[in-house]
């Protein structure tokens, strides 16, 4: 689950010499904020004013400006007649520039027929405002309204073409206002930790999580070995962010969750060493993509409900299959497409290899491939095309699964989260006159119950499976889950006899009252 905290914003203010606390929700208008601060000074509610920070900065005053401290307070400092007039002067030339090359596009926009020729002329119209905000260091003010101008011609684009996918009416629009995410300069310690199973997934925001998926395609010598556009790099992971949907489990936390488990498996088994690079490439895609745009009600719901992606699907993994067709819809669009650069033979061995493992996750194929996988573990072969897949398949399986490898602490939020999404799932079930699964059934479940089996039958043996072609896992990642088996068996024991003592009290308060 996300972050409450991210939903708003706290900044401190200093106003002569007292420290003023100010919330507001990242869903304000920078004017609605304006006012804020303008209340908290006593000033009228439409003055204009800047925030400087302890360096004297100016910040923008925004839903995303940075949180700040009670160190280190902003100040306003409302301005003059003679300051906003200097303010806009210093602004004219750059607007002029902006507004000449946006004309120039507009008058193409009139003259042309062909919409796919117009939206080269358009990315490369703003890819070059995008290099002249990079290189020319352009002040907030300027830079706030050269993203307006960008998102304004965006959404003439956007109406221009009306082609749906997605449900709901959701589109996939590209994020141009790279980088719109704080860069965070990972700390050796965090870089190290990344690569562990133990990794605490809990602690990081949004933002956060979206350096780390970048730095991971950068360590593991992807961006470099396949000429990977950093800018379409961050474009990409943005555009992914925002096609995962706020669900108590299937989120963008749990695809992080499941990408940076697939990197340390990465470093564990050493797998730079027996894959192509290539492959190391699809793993880490197929991990990043696996659940976009999940509704949050699995396949069996689908199925059973007989919703649009059941039937667009046949009923075959439609969840899966969606994910799939989303994933590569953002492939489509020429600002988030990072294999722009492949030839379209490598381009169709991805795509095909993306598909393979995003298909691989539907929990119903799962015994098929783990017997697949057991007859060739024996006598593995990694030059083999057939056995690497098969590997590839049940490597994204492990990870999609995986939170019973980490820590306690870091697990078990996980089951909270996941029961919640079961729960919705079976209530509206019951709603709607469907079958309900015992194991999503609030009244029937328990986290014990819940977990035992799952991990003695599904994680444990397929874990001990991949043991065999790479033994060091054992200590990491099949040892933790051995050691949850026991704990949830223990938290079993202790719930059956409070069940057991509950229910002889409530027999013996129905004995006392037929003998009296």
């Amino acid at each position: 689950m996300g972050s409450a905290s991210s939903a708003y914003r706290v900044i401190y203010l200093d106003v002569d010499g007292r420290i003023q606390k100010v919330v507001f929700s990242r869903f304000c208008s920078p004017c609605d904020i304006r006012e804020l601060f303008c209340l908290a000074l006593g000033l009228p509610r439409n003055t204009a004013i800047s925030l400087l920070d302890v360096t004297g900065a100016m910040i923008s005053i925004d839903p995303t400006m940075p949180h700040n401290s009670e160190r280190a307070p902003y100040r306003v400092m409302p301005l003059t007649g003679g300051q906003l007039a200097a303010l806009q002067l210093s602004r004219i030339d750059k607007e002029e520039l902006f507004q000449n090359v946006l004309s120039q596009v507009a008058e193409q926009f009139s003259r042309a027929f062909k919409i796919n020729e117009l939206k080269t002329e358009v990315t490369n119209r703003l890819a070059m405002l995008e290099k002249r905000v990079e290189l020319e260091g352009l002040k907030v003010v300027e830079i706030e309204k050269c993203r307006s101008d960008i998102k304004n011609l965006r959404e003439v684009i956007a109406s221009r073409n009306n082609s749906s996918f997605m449900d709901e009416g959701r589109k996939l629009n590209p994020r141009r206002d790279v980088p719109s995410y704080p860069k965070y300069h990972l700390s050796q310690e965090t870089v190290e930790a990344l690569r562990k199973p133990v990794f605490d997934v809990w602690q990081w925001e949004h933002n956060e999580m979206l350096s780390c998926l970048e730095h991971m395609y950068h360590d593991l010598g992807l961006v470099k070995d396949f000429n990977i556009n950093p800018i379409t790099l961050k474009r990409w992971l943005l555009c992914i962010h925002d096609n995962y949907r706020d669900n108590p489990f299937h989120n963008f936390r749990h695809c992080f969750c499941v990408t940076q488990m697939m990197y340390s498996m990465i470093y564990l088994c050493s797998l730079q060493e027996k894959f192509m690079q290539v492959d190391i490439l699809i793993l880490m895609t197929a991990a990043v993509c696996h659940d976009l745009d999940h509704p949050g009600y699995n396949n069996t719901y689908q199925i059973n409900a007989r919703t649009e992606l059941a039937v667009r699907y046949n009923d075959i993994s439609p969840l899966e299959n969606h994910h799939c067709a989303v994933a590569f819809q953002i492939f489509t669009q020429p600002d988030c497409n990072i294999f722009s650069n492949f030839d379209p033979e490598t381009f169709k061995q991805i795509r095909q290899g993306t598909i393979t493992l995003i298909l691989a996750t539907d929990m119903a194929r799962h015994g098929e491939i783990m017997d697949s996988f057991k007859q060739k573990v024996d006598s593995f072969d990694f030059t083999n095309e057939e056995h690497v897949t098969c590997l590839k398949m049940v490597l994204i399986k492990c990870c999609d699964i995986s939170n019973e490898v980490r820590p306690m602490e870091v697990a078990e939020p996980w089951v909270d989260c996941l029961l919640e999404e079961y729960f919705m799932q079976s209530d509206k079930e019951k709603s709607e006159g469907l079958p309900v699964a015992p194991f999503m059934d609030r009244e029937k479940v328990t986290k014990p119950t819940a977990q035992i089996g799952f991990i003695k039958f599904v994680l444990i043996p397929m874990f001990e499976t991949v043991m065999k072609l790479f033994p060091q896992i054992e200590e990491v990642m099949v040892m933790p889950l051995r050691e949850s088996r026991d704990r949830y068996e223990e938290l079993k024991q202790i719930d059956d006899a409070m069940n057991e003592v509950q229910k002889k009290k409530s027999e013996n308060l129905a004995m006392g009252g037929k003998n009296k």
